[in-house]
């Protein structure tokens, strides 16, 4: 089904193996080397710095994870590294960091963050820290991210490395709303597929089943990872239609 046969091997760890009890904030190098024992691939998300760096952190702002606050795309990378995470011992890795750390021992997928303006600082420096190195996937919400890399890749040393689209059934609600309509029109059907051409594709579990994930994994022929499972129930769906499953919260 896919030249990647190492992205549907092991189930994926949703920002590592991370248990708040245990002082493994979501994607800490604690929950990352948690994954790494377990057996488990990971997935990690990524924003950029006020200096151009990529670091490995969910969310625009510091306010949840950390006792700071405001936009972390404030602050530089060094100032980021010395965040502690609430509830741990770990502090903001930057990317390149974070890989170092796993050294190729698990599959890592990067989850491109963006705030859907046309910014592409963030993928570019994605790239140069991705190039060279194996068992890495990137994949974005955005498609504009992910044609960039797909035009750019070679002449960026992404040859060799997966893109994937994350998308859902709807985009018409919550945080969706603060991206432009016509921006996210076209994004549950995957009508930018002539841009970004994926090697895969990440569907909410809660959308399972439907169209799109279907034709991409028996049109296509394309693996179709499923997120974010955290029951067993919703295991099972991911099952019957996906080929992966980025999970939390229980160990398959």
């Amino acid at each position: 089904m896919s030249g990647f046969p190492w992205l549907t091997a092991r189930p994926i760890a949703h920002r590592g193996l991370h248990d708040k009890t245990a002082g493994r904030i979501e994607n800490a190098p604690a929950a990352a080397k948690a994954a790494l024992a377990a057996g488990y691939g990971l997935e990690c998300d990524v924003q950029l710095t006020a200096d151009g760096e990529a670091v490995v952190f969910h969310d625009f702002k510091l306010d949840r994870l950390t006792a700071q606050s405001g936009w972390l795309r404030s602050r530089t990378a060094a100032q980021l590294g010395a965040v502690t995470l609430t509830g741990s011992q770990d502090t903001i890795p930057t990317l390149a960091a974070f890989l170092d750390l796993i050294g190729g021992a698990a599959p890592v997928v990067v989850e491109i963050k963006s705030a859907f303006d046309g910014d592409l600082t963030l993928a570019r420096r994605v790239a140069e820290i991705v190039a060279g190195r194996t068992a890495v996937a990137l994949k974005s919400f955005d498609p504009d991210v992910i044609a960039f890399l797909r035009a750019a890749g070679p002449k960026l040393g992404l040859a060799g490395v997966p893109l994937g689209i994350v998308a859902e059934a709807h985009c018409d609600s919550g945080e969706w709303l603060q991206v432009a309509p016509e921006k996210r029109a076209g994004l549950p059907h995957l009508l930018h597929y002539e841009r970004t051409r994926p090697d895969f594709l990440s569907w909410r579990v809660g959308d399972l089943p439907h169209g799109v994930p279907h034709l991409f994994r028996i049109g296509l022929g394309l693996p179709v990872m499923t997120w974010t499972v955290r029951t067993q129930e919703e295991r099972a769906v991911a099952g019957r239609f996906a080929d992966q499953m980025v999970f939390e919260g229980f160990h398959p």
